[in-house]
């Protein structure tokens, strides 16, 4: 094996891994490198005598064009599957995309602050190498070495990694220790742990704070490395597979998981490419029936051909641009919450909140993305709003917005028809006492701006999922007698006794008016 791994033990016999230097990137290190070629393609001399410039070529283009092609080769671009959130998407809340107690992958390996993580790394990696008889590191990085490359095409601008021995042996040790840790983690979430040990990470502030932090983006491992680990250790008598374990722990994190997609199989498990796809798979619409991997992926690939002509039709949200008011759409036209409660609509909420699966909710397939209008009025599942929803909406719509093959993109649609419902706090206020918000974070005022934000920079797709329900929601404010009748309703019938008060008052008129028509005929005779 190319890499030596040195093992020494400390009290508690716990497997510590020399050599353990920080893993430093230089994100645009390689950028600079490329730009750096692109200029010494071409140096500008000085004026000729005839006031004009000359032009000089270090080398042969062709020769210099082919070696940063032959670099961009290596980087594998079409292969990245883990990637870094763009620019558009990060600068509304940074803090979003970023881990605050550990970091998975390499992305993130520079940072100081998340080294205090390594020690429960180490726990974890040995109670993973006590799961087998004779696993050891050496034969786990034997293991994964096989699987190196492919782990390295998933990433975006990682070169230090492998620019020689030595940094590839920091690559293979960062997928066993990170590895080691998600599967054990995970594991120890279901229940699955040695008998008679306690958790190694106790449920609290840190259990929350890693489950937020495992759901990031940029802080991923490919799915294949997980599954491989986990079969080399597996033991005959697990009944779930991993792909549930994983659902399972995360329930709790989302604003809304529908109950029945628990029992969702996924037969293709090795076209998976981390955790954060995992829990997306299982998010949709309650009517699409899809009840394999296999299903998804054709769905991708049948929208891929059409992605091209998708991404030319991307509607982009911002208010601040000036619009031809002859071409005005939905998105122009769409009232807030508020605005739509006084020309008529209704809310109501459908569904429930769960906080954990049970053998009773395992049948409930309402989803957040089940939105629906009829005769005036709409539906919405109802949905919690706590500290990490933020974080893991934001992350749910950078997978999507990053990656070619997803459509339709639920959780980027959910959120650009959120923000157009919601404006202010009023808006949420109005969706909390339907009882179709539930806020564990207390003031209505960032839910609000939660929403407002969100949505920056989100591209949706011409076919919008929810504009049939947009449609109906302006044909129905359109409608003269609609609007009549939530006047009336909101000036006369806001409270039973407004109403009672209304009802007394047309009976008086009436009846005088039926005196004063009963006098002029007794005059007439």
């Amino acid at each position: 094996m190319a890499d030596h791994i040195e093992i020494v033990t400390i009290d508690d016999q716990v497997p510590l891994l020399l050599h353990q230097t920080p893993l430093i990137i230089d994100a645009e290190k390689d950028g600079i490198k490329e730009w750096e070629k692109v200029d010494n393609l071409i140096e500008i001399k000085e004026r000729d005598g005839q006031g004009r410039p000359g032009w000089q070529t270090n080398k042969s283009t062709n020769q210099i064009l082919d070696e940063i092609y032959e670099d961009m080769e290596n980087l594998a671009i079409k292969s990245t599957t883990i990637f870094k959130v763009n620019v558009a998407l990060r600068e509304s809340n940074p803090d979003a995309y970023t881990p605050k107690m550990i970091s998975i992958g390499p992305y993130h390996k520079k940072y100081q602050e998340l080294h205090s993580m390594e020690k429960y790394k180490l726990l974890y990696l040995r109670r993973f190498l006590r799961r087998k008889e004779g696993l050891d590191v050496e034969s786990c990085i034997k293991e994964l070495e096989e699987l190196k490359d492919k782990a390295l095409m998933c990433y975006d601008e990682i070169e230090d990694l492998i620019d020689g021995d030595h940094n590839t042996g920091q690559f293979l040790k960062m997928l066993l220790f990170d590895g080691c840790f998600l599967v054990e983690y995970i594991r120890e979430r279901c229940g699955i742990k040695p008998i008679g040990e306690d958790m190694i990470i106790p449920g609290g502030c840190l259990d929350n704070q890693v489950s937020r932090d495992l759901l990031l983006l940029e802080n991923q491992l490919p799915f294949f490395v997980l599954t491989k680990l986990h079969d080399m250790t597996k033991e005959e008598t697990d009944e779930l597979p991993f792909t549930k374990m994983v659902k399972w722990i995360f329930f709790h994190d989302l604003p809304k998981l529908t109950p029945a997609s628990f029992n969702e199989t996924i037969s293709n498990a090795v076209e998976i490419k981390h955790l954060l796809q995992v829990i997306h798979m299982s998010c949709h619409p309650s009517e699409m029936k899809t009840n394999n991997l296999t299903g998804n992926i054709s769905k991708e690939a049948e929208h891929s051909r059409k992605s091209l002509c998708c991404n030319l039709l991307q509607i982009i949200r911002s208010k601040e641009m000036p619009r031809d008011k002859d071409k005005l759409t939905w998105q122009d036209n769409m009232p807030n919450a508020t605005e739509l409660h006084e020309a008529g609509v209704g809310f109501s909420k459908v569904g429930n909140i769960y906080t954990c699966l049970a053998k009773d909710n395992l049948g409930d397939s309402t989803s957040l993305f089940d939105i629906r209008f009829e005769n005036g009025l709409m539906t919405i599942p109802c949905f919690k709003v706590s500290d990490n929803t933020e974080t893991v909406l934001r992350n749910f719509i950078a997978y999507e917005q990053q990656s070619p093959n997803i459509d339709p993109k639920y959780f980027s649609e959910f959120a650009v028809f959120m923000d157009h419902l919601i404006d202010s706090e009023k808006d949420v206020t109005l969706l909390r006492v339907k009882g179709i918000i539930a806020n564990d974070i207390g003031d209505d005022k960032e839910v609000a701006n939660l929403f407002n934000k969100i949505g920056k920079g989100v591209g949706i797709s011409s076919d919008f999922h929810y504009k049939e329900v947009c449609g109906k929601v302006l044909q129905h404010c359109e409608q003269p007698w609609n609007r009549m009748k939530a006047s009336l309703r909101r000036n006369y019938f806001h409270s039973p006794w407004a109403g009672v008060s209304t009802v007394a008052a047309v009976i008086l008129l009436l009846l005088t008016v039926t005196q004063t028509v009963l006098s002029f005929i007794s005059v007439l005779k």
